[in-house]
């Protein structure tokens, strides 16, 4: 199985959700759920922030000239029914069922024509920042996707990889002293944003800023960062289950 990730970083006005989002600094869109046939997608996503921020989001996605994850540059026509299945004052889980016509295009459906069948999709959206992590089979053309994916987006967004590896990608990480697995990428950038105080309260700098400094794009800035805080997380949480299961000590 092969990992893929990439970015689509939206101009404005090209996208009604990113323009909610790049409104509303903070606020984030995930997939908890998200398939594709060949005339059909459906997705379920989880939003957090404010809630004039949810709002927002909410309308991106049910707005009529909306369809989600329609790539079509002009109004396709497709169909696409959006329901709230469950909301907070700062969490929002949104469903979508989306009929594209034949002038539709999406990443899913790109994916399906280049990478086969099978192929699993997650998502995660931060102001203009839509990036997409795909697991495959390793058998299709990756080239031909992103050609077919660029000619899609055209003008309206501007394509990143940023990853591509075997999905289990064991060479390509190292374990520290404290058995954390970072790739080198990650803990570079992870040294640089304590070193500049992104994580001071107020920061120091903004993503944008550091991304300048490390002279990476904005989106691979935060793709690493967030791929390493969640490595941190997970093998914090490992450490607390593991010290709490072993046996008391009566030195």
């Amino acid at each position: 199985m092969r990992e893929l990730v990439f970015a689509l970083e939206y101009e404005p006005g090209r996208n009604r959700v990113a323009d909610a989002l790049a409104a509303h600094p903070g606020a984030r869109v995930r997939s908890l759920s998200l398939h594709a046939t060949d005339d059909h997608l459906w997705r379920v996503d989880h939003a957090t922030g404010a809630p004039d921020a949810l709002a927002a989001v909410e309308a991106a996605f049910t707005d009529g000239d909306y369809y989600a994850d329609c790539l079509a540059t002009e109004d396709c026509g497709a169909t696409q029914t959006t329901r709230v299945l469950d909301r907070t004052d700062d969490t929002l889980v949104l469903y979508t069922d989306w009929e594209p016509t034949p002038v539709c295009a999406s990443v899913p459906h790109i994916a399906r024509d280049h990478l086969g069948d099978g192929v699993l999709f997650e998502t995660r959206h931060e102001g203009r920042h839509y990036t997409w992590r795909l697991i495959h089979s390793g058998e299709g053309d990756v080239g031909a996707f992103f050609d077919a994916l660029r000619a899609a987006v055209g003008d309206a967004a501007r394509t990143e990889l940023l990853r591509t590896a075997h999905a289990a990608a064991g060479d390509e990480t190292r374990a520290d002293a404290d058995g954390v697995g970072l790739s080198p990428e990650q803990e570079a950038a992870l040294r640089a944003a304590v070193e500049h105080g992104y994580y001071e309260s107020p920061r120091a700098v903004d993503a944008g800023e550091l991304a300048a400094h490390l002279d990476v794009p904005r989106s691979t800035l935060t793709y690493r960062l967030r791929r390493a805080e969640e490595r941190l997380a997970k093998a914090h949480v490992a450490r607390s289950v593991a010290g709490d299961a072993a046996p008391a000590s009566f030195d």
